[in-house]
This record gives structure tokens, sequence and C-alpha cells, in this order.
């Protein structure tokens, strides 16, 4: 099987308070709604997607793999996003830092050592 493209899926309840969170974590807003009950934003590696789904919401995990996780995780303070400290000690292979959305939802931002 190859691959070619990976959706990352993000269970909530509420998708217009879930919208307004993202496009902070984001820093834009939503590419496309391509049906109700469904946002996205598209990157270079792939698409998230939040998708209504009450029983499963806060349930979700996501890892966005960035280049270098301290601008990125500055960039989100400077959007009024979260303040979150950057684990450097627990591996050897990566650098990260996880938070949750208002559902409860982890989000895992992630830098490979070079």
């Amino acid at each position: 099987m190859e691959i070619t493209a990976v959706l990352a899926g993000i269970a909530v309840s509420d998708l217009e308070r879930a919208k307004q969170w993202y496009e902070t974590v984001f820093g834009r807003s939503v590419d496309a709604e391509p049906m109700p009950g469904l946002a996205e934003w598209h990157t270079p590696g792939g698409v998230v997607q939040l998708v209504v789904d009450r029983e499963r919401a806060g349930g979700s995990l996501v890892t966005l793999q960035v280049a270098d996780a301290r601008s990125a995780l500055a960039e989100l303070g400077d959007r009024g996003g979260l303040a979150v400290e950057l684990d450097d000690v627990t591996s050897d292979q990566v650098l990260f830092a996880t938070f949750t959305d208002p559902e409860g939802n982890a989000i895992t931002v992630v830098e490979v050592r070079a």
C-alpha cells in the first residue's frame, strides 16, 4: 500500500467553538468546509479535520511535526494561544510539547532532533 496523504481527524462537539480555537493554533481560518459538521486546514504534510462527533469528542490525539518547535510554540503564544513548555529532556529523538483543546483533545507539537 502506498499512502499519498494522511487526514488527521479531531472529534469535537461544538464545531464553531472548535474552529475559533484551532484558528489560533493554525494562525488562519479554515481552508475548507466540504460538508456540514466538517472543517479542514490543509498543510504540506496532510489535512487536519475537525469533525462533529459528540460521542468521541475529547478523545483525539494529533501530532503536528514542525521544523522548529520553539518557534512554533512562540508563534502560538504570540497569537493568544496557550503558553506551553517544550520537553527537551524525555526523548533524545524529538523535542515536543503537548496541550489540550477546550474539549480535551491532545495536540502535540514535535520537532525531530537533527
